[in-house]
């Protein structure tokens, strides 16, 4: 006698953001954040976002007929020796505690992977590092890591664990006017920029973006459009942009757009005119010049980069602090972009 087929205890369902947005939402409520940020998250990522719906998997508990889990893959635009690539990344895994095992959360990876089969060209994540042998088990490579690299402007607070509490403030000072002295005469000896702060992107942004090299990076794009919207219209944190001039003809150079956290400046995008060859050194100096004169305690970056890109971050003393592994799976593995080195940096997560 042949036993009856079981019934799935799961399903997976394709989602809609305008559609499932009180599911989601629910599903995220004391999972992912506090409820209100969350909230203007999805408003913001999920439902205005210029490149496209982001994909989204919800997890059907069968017996109980009712959502438990969902995943998503934002949509981004990256570019291979001119050609556009449609790329997604993964974010806000969550799945109710009585249901979180592997199985789950696996479903929905999986469920993501069928859908960008044939939507995207590419799926990348920066997940947890415990969480590699499930991706690798999932058909992702790590190719690469985000590498934070710090670079310390007031020193008493670094040293007051490394040398006696009482000597602390003095040897900080003293460290400060040291650093400040030569830093000074690196930016004298550089060509003559001048830099300002903006509140928005503006369409000089363009110009440096369209006129600068891209090697053969996998890389973000980074026009003024997608900035508007990754940060300018962002509800999650306020950013400014350093804009970084000639000084005889106002030409922008370079720009920074940067996120101040406790003294900290975050660095959370660069571009140059220099492009994939690297963030020059001067320019560089001068976000560390600013971020002085702005009273940051440090200034901290994160990136994926190659040696050339580094290589000027490297003059101005920046050092790594950290790295997360960097997650990709091709549609097409046998797509010659899979075998390119890339380009990253936290703007390419989703917040």
């Amino acid at each position: 006698m042949n036993a009856m087929p079981t019934a799935p205890q799961y399903l997976v369902e394709a989602g809609l953001p305008a559609r499932d947005r009180d599911t989601v939402l629910g599903l995220w409520r004391g999972n992912l954040g506090q409820d209100a940020r969350m909230t203007a998250k999805y408003e913001w990522f999920y439902l205005r976002c210029p490149h496209g719906e982001p994909l989204m998997q919800l997890l059907l508990d069968v017996p109980g007929q009712a959502h438990v889990g969902t995943a998503s893959a934002g949509r981004r635009r990256l570019e291979w020796r001119g050609r556009e690539l449609r790329a997604g990344v993964l974010v806000d895994l969550a799945v109710l505690p009585q249901h979180r095992s592997l199985g789950p959360a696996l479903m929905l990876q999986q469920g993501l992977i069928a859908a960008a089969g044939e939507a995207l060209d590419v799926l990348y994540g920066f997940p947890n590092p415990k969480a590699a042998p499930v991706f690798k088990r999932l058909g992702y490579a790590q190719p690469a890591q985000l590498v934070r690299y710090a670079r310390v402007l007031r020193h008493a607070g670094y040293l007051r664990e490394r040398v006696p509490r009482w000597l602390a403030p003095a040897a900080g000072w003293l460290a400060d006017r040291v650093v400040a002295c030569r830093d000074a005469w690196t930016r004298l000896r550089s060509p003559h920029l001048r830099s300002a702060w903006a509140d928005q992107a503006d369409a000089r942004i363009d110009a440096v973006w369209s006129g600068s090299p891209k090697g053969d990076d996998v890389i973000a794009i980074r026009d003024v459009g997608h900035l508007r919207w990754r940060f300018d219209e962002s509800p999650l944190a306020t950013t400014r942009y350093l804009l970084v001039k000639r000084a005889h003809d106002r030409a922008l150079q370079a720009w920074f757009a940067v996120q101040r956290i406790d003294g900290t400046l975050h660095v959370r995008d660069f571009w140059s005119v220099d492009g994939t060859d690297g963030m020059a050194a001067m320019h560089v100096g001068e976000l560390v010049h600013a971020a002085r004169k702005a009273g940051c305690s440090a200034v901290s970056v994160e990136m994926c980069a190659s040696d050339a890109q580094r290589r000027g971050w490297h003059a101005l003393h920046f050092v790594e602090r950290s790295r997360r592994p960097v997650f990709l799976r091709w549609s097409s593995p046998q797509d010659a972009a899979a075998s390119a080195p890339l380009f990253l940096t936290s703007a390419d997560e989703d917040e």
